[in-house]
């Protein structure tokens, strides 16, 4: 049977918020709370009602500072954000998010435009889609962004270059100091810490750290270019996550920088 797609303007409402509750950690697999941020009506009904029945709790919000009430009042373990809203945008909102709590955010946009998808991913965006879509391919975004924030029992930490990763407490350090990493940038950074010296592709990257078996490489050449404005002493001259030309990126822990 054909999926549905979602269009892309109306009126737009708000679901009911739940009581006041502090930033947790994730929910359990198969369980958790996404906020869907959207001034469309159909379009936010149509997501939560594909999100209800995949088994999450969903609270609504038609306008930036509504959506920022009811994450304060509840914190939800994900966000599906509308890039274009009424009053504040969805990259103010994703901005002000960030600055209270790494909470993973899928952006929605009804432009194809790259410049916007960047922009989304360069405030600290997970995951993008762009209208119209399948709500369908939406949930197993948001299932595959909430699955790799719930790391399996066992992941040992990782330490290189004066970098240290914790998977199980999602910590992640440079020389003693908190590095404030995305969901993707952890993940990004945890695999190059496990696969020192050799050189990985856009391609192998999205499809190891994204778990996608395609899409927009853009992406990871933007991750890329964020983690190393945290990890690099000089991100203009990168030492530890190195360009290797015709092929992709190589994690050197020695620094040593090659000539080319």
């Amino acid at each position: 049977m054909q999926q549905p797609h979602v269009p892309t303007r109306g009126e737009a409402t708000a679901g009911t918020a739940p009581g006041s509750a502090p930033p947790h950690p994730p929910s359990a697999p198969g369980t958790g709370r996404v906020l869907v941020v959207d001034d469309d009506a159909t379009v936010a009904e149509v997501v939560a009602g594909y999100l209800g029945r995949a088994g999450y709790v969903v609270d609504r919000a038609d306008d930036g500072p509504t959506a920022l009430t009811r994450a304060a009042a509840h914190w939800p373990d994900l966000v599906v954000l509308d890039l274009m809203l009424p009053g504040m945008d969805g990259l103010e909102v994703c901005r002000r998010l960030r600055e209270r709590a790494p909470v993973p955010v899928v952006m929605l946009t009804a432009r194809g435009d790259e410049d916007d998808r960047i922009l989304g991913l360069e405030v600290g965006a997970d995951d993008y889609v762009t209208k119209p879509f399948s709500p369908r391919e939406l949930v197993l975004r948001v299932q595959s962004v909430l699955r790799r924030t719930r790391p399996g029992a066992g992941s040992r930490p990782l330490a290189a270059a004066g970098l240290t990763v914790d998977p199980t407490a999602r910590r992640a350090t440079k020389d003693g100091a908190e590095l404030a990493l995305t969901l993707r940038e952890f993940d990004l950074l945890a695999f190059f810490l496990r696969h020192p010296g050799r050189a990985y592709s856009r391609e192998d990257l999205m499809r190891e750290v994204w778990g996608w078996d395609f899409g927009d490489l853009s992406t990871v050449t933007v991750h890329v270019r964020r983690l190393r404005g945290k990890v690099e002493d000089d991100p203009a001259r990168p030492r530890l996550i190195q360009t290797v030309w015709g092929v992709g990126y190589r994690f050197d822990p020695s620094g040593r920088q090659e000539e080319h």
